[in-house]
């Protein structure tokens, strides 16, 4: 029998101090609060009260802990050590881990929420769009190895099982037919191809190497398979759970299957063990074999809950820092943005509180040092700062909002759904064209060109990063993309730990229907045009009485709420949401949410401009050039984008002018985020000033005090989501 490591055994402070590596291990009911060196290490192994359960693990481990103490390259080789460590250490029975601490708010099964209104139209535009036709003619998907075909990008194998896990929900929520048939074959495939030993994906059958981390997202979207489809429960949980063991054995033989990416990923991993362990615990010893995996995964990874510490964190651009941990992928964007989950996964097996803390900081400090007025933070590739130029990943702005609403439903800050509707609402839409058959692999704040750059501003990524396209720069935005809008709605409405309460955690249109506590079934119809106004009107239809929570945004000011026809009230959110007494049969409520027109400094004496959710830019007037039509699919095109006027202005903050102008109808264009569509501007007066251009496809930063050059004009901004050219860090001058 193995015996569990009550709180684990992990290398969160390990450094290099010479020619040897620290490394501090943390125990519930054994403390050593000075650090063991690892060439140490085996020698404390051998002290009294310290003796190995099983001899035999013993020898290995201290040969492999000398032999790397003078290697400073030997990651992976550590982790396997510190692996061997947790199986002997003699915690005996009274600390062990029987259960996970539970989440500050439930998920709903996906299918019980779904998109109305303008939101159910981007989904379909999205549908109608790359996403919805890639299975057709993307060789990445049409002829994945995944269902039998040959066309795979990478050893990784993540194309197929990335597109998978994002067009599960898309093809559900729009009641789409053909991905639906799709993304059932795609499931029934790769289970029926399982082999012997339990591995599923495309190496079976072939001599391709078999890395876990590609199988995670398909674990993902085999979740949320079974939520809409109960009768494939049986299959799929009996099917994770061959994977599981399998995964155990090999995380015991020396973490095979783990490599650098698999070493910052495992945290996704560990989701699907503790949606498991939630749902289908299978007994006490499956109970014992997740924890041991979920152990075993966190001592093969990178140390996040040291990567998110202000004494490592880099506070620029990274591409000529050091890593402290030599480990330069854990400042990779996209991995940094999956890393999020990492130290909340981790509490909810550990309870250590400490984690939580890390986590909630480490958010704060991505933002703090890299963020960006879209709501997201710059990575073109690796972390980039604050220059406006400087690119963000797409795939690292639909996984940051994934992880903001898995970080709130166990920590509860109301922070982490601000950020997330913002990134929703102004970086998701900013880097796709408005029909969403074109994408960017990185979007600029400031961005003046789109298209193949002779040169370009990104240290690690080539000239063609910033066409809207097909595949620019690489492939896997395109199939990663896909699950940004579907798990926004699908993660919209939570419940409350013991299901007697509902809680809308994004504002926008949607319907949720659900049966709470005691079988209080529940349907709830929000209708508003947010965020393109200021209006919700929420009803909810009970079978008896209940609590509805609703979040009230931070840049909400002088908020009212009105329940069934009563005189408004000021709204009054304790930690962001606002609670609403909701009586058997129908209630009412409507919302009113204004919010002042703010700025935020920026780098250089720049500002941006924001009102509510939405950060508003110049849309720089462009031409429009076909750079490739695919063969197969002549809407898939690669596009680039010229300025056809100026844009070399600075504004008065001083001047701000909000207007909107809604639609007779109620109904908003489609699609939405495309330019001159939205209902809603910011004017201000502004004028032309000495902008340089660092080449011809990028400008230079925002001049500090510039002078006009020209005549003071009214200039209009719009929502920084509908621009794909645009300006949105500005100069300041006073009118």
């Amino acid at each position: 029998m193995v015996h569990l490591c009550p709180q684990g055994v992990s290398f969160p402070a390990w450094q290099r101090t010479g020619p040897r590596y620290e490394v501090s291990l943390r125990f519930r009911d054994r403390a050593y609060p000075r650090r063991l060196t690892i060439s140490n290490a085996a020698e404390l192994l051998g002290k009294p009260g310290h003796e190995p359960r099983n001899s035999k693990f013993c020898d290995p481990c201290a040969e492999d802990l000398n032999r790397i103490s003078d290697d400073p390259y030997k990651f992976l080789r550590l982790s396997s050590i510190i692996s061997c460590l947790a199986l002997i250490w003699p915690w005996g029975t009274s600390g062990q881990t029987t259960s996970l601490a539970p989440k500050k708010y439930l998920s709903i099964p996906l299918g019980s929420i779904r998109p109305t209104g303008w939101l159910l139209d981007q989904l379909e535009v999205q549908t109608n769009g790359l996403a919805g036709h890639e299975h057709e003619f993307y060789d990445y998907v049409s002829d994945t190895d995944w269902t039998g075909g040959t066309s795979y990008y990478s050893d990784l194998e993540e194309a197929g099982s990335y597109w998978f896990n994002g067009m599960v929900p898309n093809g559900i929520l729009v009641n789409n037919s053909a991905i639906n048939a799709k993304t059932s074959a795609f499931l029934s495939y790769v289970i029926s191809h399982q082999d012997s030993t339990g591995w599923f994906g495309p190496e079976v059958g072939t001599t391709k190497p078999r890395y876990l981390w590609g199988r995670y997202p398909f674990m993902f979207g085999a979740i949320q398979m079974t939520e809409f489809y109960p009768s494939l429960t049986d299959e799929v949980v009996t099917s994770l759970y061959k994977f599981v063991n399998l995964a155990n054995a090999m995380l015991r033989s020396n973490n095979t299957g783990v490599e650098a990416w698999t070493a910052t990923r495992w945290e996704d991993f560990v989701i699907t063990l503790q949606w498991l362990y939630d749902n289908h615990p299978n007994g006490i010893e499956s109970q014992a074999l997740l924890i041991d995996t979920m152990e075993r995964l966190r001592a093969t990874g990178v140390p996040w809950d040291q990567v998110f510490l202000p004494e490592y964190f880099p506070t620029g651009p990274v591409e000529d820092l050091p890593n402290p941990f030599n480990l330069p992928l854990t400042w990779h964007g996209v991995n940094m943005a999956e890393g999020l989950k990492a130290l909340p996964a981790t509490w909810r097996y550990t309870n250590n509180q400490t984690l939580l803390d890390i986590a909630s900081e480490g958010w704060d400090l991505l933002f703090e040092y890299h963020g960006r007025p879209s709501g997201i933070y710059g990575a073109d590739e690796y972390l980039a700062g604050r220059d406006a130029i400087r690119g963000t990943e797409l795939c690292l702005v639909v996984e940051t909002m994934f992880s903001g609403s898995y970080l709130y439903q166990i920590i509860g800050d109301p922070k982490f759904p601000d950020r997330v509707e913002r990134i929703a609402y102004n970086a998701l839409p900013g880097t796709l064209t408005g029909n969403m058959w074109s994408r960017q692999y990185l979007q600029q704040q400031n961005q003046i060109f789109a298209g193949n750059m002779s040169t370009n501003p990104f240290p690690l990524d080539g000239p063609y990063s910033n066409v809207f396209g097909l595949q620019p720069n690489y492939p896997c935005c395109t199939v990663n993309h896909p699950q940004g809008w579907p798990k926004f709605v699908t993660n919209a409405f939570v419940t409350t730990p013991d299901m007697s309460s509902l809680v809308q955690v994004y504002l926008g249109p949607f319907t949720t229907n659900l049966i709470l506590a005691s079988g209080n079934t529940v349907t709830a119809n929000v209708a508003t045009l947010y965020p393109f106004s200021d209006t919700l009107t929420t009803t909810i239809a009970a079978k008896a009485p209940f609590t509805y929570y609703v979040r009230i945004p931070s840049w909400v000011v002088g908020g009212t709420i009105a329940i069934n026809n009563a005189a408004p009230t000021a709204v009054a959110p304790v930690n962001g949401l606002q609670a609403v007494t909701v009586g058997a049969g129908t209630t009412t409520f409507v919302l009113e949410l204004p919010a002042p027109i703010t700025t935020e400094s920026r780098p250089n004496e720049a500002i941006a401009v924001h009102r509510g959710p939405l950060h508003y830019a110049f849309d720089i007037p462009r031409r429009q050039t076909v750079l490739a039509t695919d063969a197969q699919q002549p809407m898939a095109q690669d596009l680039e984008f010229d300025a056809t006027a100026n844009w070399q202005y600075a504004i008065d903050p001083a001047t701000l002018e909000f207007s909107s102008s809604p639609p007779a109808s109620g109904i908003l264009p489609s699609p939405i985020f495309d330019s001159g569509l939205t209902p809603l501007k910011i004017t201000a007066k502004a004028c032309l000033i000495d902008w340089a251009i660092a080449a011809p496809t990028f400008a230079t930063s925002p001049p500090e005090n510039p002078a006009c050059s020209g005549p003071v004009i009214n200039i209009t901004l719009t929502p920084y989501g509908a621009t794909k050219l645009r300006i949105g860090e500005f100069p300041v001058f006073q009118f």
